[in-house]
């Protein structure tokens, strides 16, 4: 049976879209939402029983997408949740043990689980701001995956501080590449900030991505100018040429990586896949 990877929502934007306003049934949980109740024990129940599918249908990979605890970094995400009633500090545990939990089946040491953090892709933009500092603990040190992809493209990620608290069985890979913009970074200044980062984690434990996705929307890409296509500003030459630039960094830095990076880029070309799907695999 081959071995598939898939992408799904992390648990936790089930919640932090739905508490926003009054969407949890009072008839179908009496408790509401409060820490460790039936709310939560449910999708996370809900989360292990999709895992276990996936496993059978032979998924080794899952990858989980992760924007609550990135946005809870911004300090005008921390006073909506303030507004909304709850504790940060409890809510922020809530999540972890609903991840935990969720990542909870006996097939787990089969698979491998990672996390992507980010801030908002949609059509180039964003919704927040602000360094991983506030919720480093709980993400790096306590959820239970085994690598984290991380936004670290521009100021509103801060900086590589946070990873001090990565537990030493993961693995980081910096999202240095921006998937919003078109215009091609400096090699060397990236080269520059993966050995800024392996000041804090080990180079071994750390990989090298694009940022997110480079079409998160339905909408695509940018292709032609007479053919208004709302999406991320980049044409697929454009797409390539940072995927081509990350294969490069790669060759310089990451020596172990080379020839995964060489077989992922051929095997993309020889498929067609848009590598928008493939950053995680570099």
């Amino acid at each position: 049976m081959p071995e598939a990877k898939v992408c799904i929502p992390s648990p936790t934007l089930l919640h932090f879209g739905a508490a926003k306003i009054p969407k949890i049934s009072k008839h179908a949980y009496p408790d509401g939402d409060q820490f460790g109740s039936s709310f939560f024990k449910d999708l996370a129940s809900c989360y292990r029983q999709e895992l276990i599918a996936l496993y059978k249908a032979g998924c080794r990979y899952i990858q989980l997408d992760e924007t609550s605890l990135a946005l809870m970094c911004d300090p005008k995400f921390q006073k909506i949740i303030q507004e909304r009633g709850y504790n940060f500090d409890d809510l922020l545990q809530q999540y972890v043990s609903l991840i935990n939990e969720a990542l909870d089946i006996p097939e787990r040491n089969e698979m491998t689980i990672s996390m992507h953090s980010c801030r908002g892709n949609y059509k180039a933009m964003w919704l927040a701001e602000g360094g991983y500092d506030t919720v480093a603990k709980a993400l790096f040190a306590d959820i239970k995956v085994d690598c984290h992809f991380l936004e670290f493209d521009s100021y509103r990620a801060g900086g590589f501080e946070p990873l001090k608290y990565l537990a030493k069985e993961k693995t980081v890979c910096l999202g240095l590449v921006t998937s919003k913009t078109p215009q091609l970074e400096d090699k060397e200044a990236i080269v520059e900030r993966i050995y800024k980062a392996a000041e804090i984690v080990p180079l071994e434990r750390l990989c090298l991505s694009a940022q997110c996705g480079f079409a998160s929307t339905h909408h695509g890409i940018f292709l032609h100018w007479s053919h208004l296509i709302i999406g991320n500003p980049m044409t697929e030459e454009d797409q390539w040429a940072k995927v081509r630039l990350i294969v490069e960094v790669c060759h310089s830095t990451f020596v172990d990586l080379t020839v995964d990076c060489e077989i992922c880029l051929e095997r993309c070309v020889e498929y067609k896949i848009d590598p928008k799907y493939t950053f995680s695999l570099l």
